[in-house]
């Protein structure tokens, strides 16, 4: 049974740093598609960034790009997401997903591209 497990949240001053997790069990990472996505109260599930299999090209959406990097760590078959920088409107609950496919990069912001999901973690960000 493919699982994933979100950690690593927490509360966080703003221009502070905190480093997800994204624990897989059943399935091998690097053979999946893997994606960050965030919700924040009131508003609509977003993509924040995708690391892709086969090429692992990653792609962040603009509002995170040069502050959050999706790493990957084969041997702990776990995904990170790397953030630096954070802003109040960072807050969000954040989920990881999993595709068995290799969504080309206008999909991979689409919900319905990954079959999987893992329980959310709350990031709270104060200003």
């Amino acid at each position: 049974e493919v699982q994933l497990q979100a950690s690593g949240g927490g509360l966080v001053q703003a221009g502070g740093s905190l480093k997800l997790s994204c624990a897989a069990s059943g399935f091998t990472v690097r053979d999946y598609t893997i994606g960050w996505f965030r919700q924040a109260p009131g508003k609509e599930r977003e993509g924040v960034s995708f690391l892709r299999k086969g090429d692992s090209r990653t792609v962040n959406v603009d509002s995170v790009k040069g502050r959050f990097t999706i790493s990957r760590d084969n041997a702990k078959n776990t995904v990170y997401l790397q953030m630096n920088s954070l802003k109040p409107e960072d807050t969000a609950v954040y989920f990881c997903a999993a595709a068995k496919g290799r969504p080309i990069t206008s999909s991979l912001w689409a919900l319905a591209s990954y079959e999987s999901w893992g329980q959310g973690t709350l990031v709270t960000v104060s200003s």
